[in-house]
């Protein structure tokens, strides 16, 4: 996967998507819940292409359901700069 390799694209790509979520009208907590759903298939399918996903992934995997909460919701804070 292209986009996976570079984690700038990877974050601006994520954050054109959370712009779109927010202009339609989606909330905070459903963007939060989408991209918990996001990190737990990249996590389960789809191997780390660099340093930033490597730590995420380890990161994720020790993380219990409260803490994939707030890393998901962190993660959509640093794309929706």
């Amino acid at each position: 996967m292209k986009l996976m390799d570079d984690w700038n694209k990877w974050k601006s790509t994520l954050g054109k998507a959370v712009d779109a979520g927010e202009t339609i009208g989606i909330s905070d907590k459903t963007i939060t819940n989408m991209a918990e759903k996001v990190g737990t298939f990249l996590a389960n399918y789809v191997d780390p292409h660099n340093d930033e996903e490597r730590l995420l992934k380890e990161l994720w995997d020790a993380a219990d359901e409260r803490d994939r909460e707030v890393l998901a919701k962190l993660v959509v804070k640093i794309a929706d700069k």
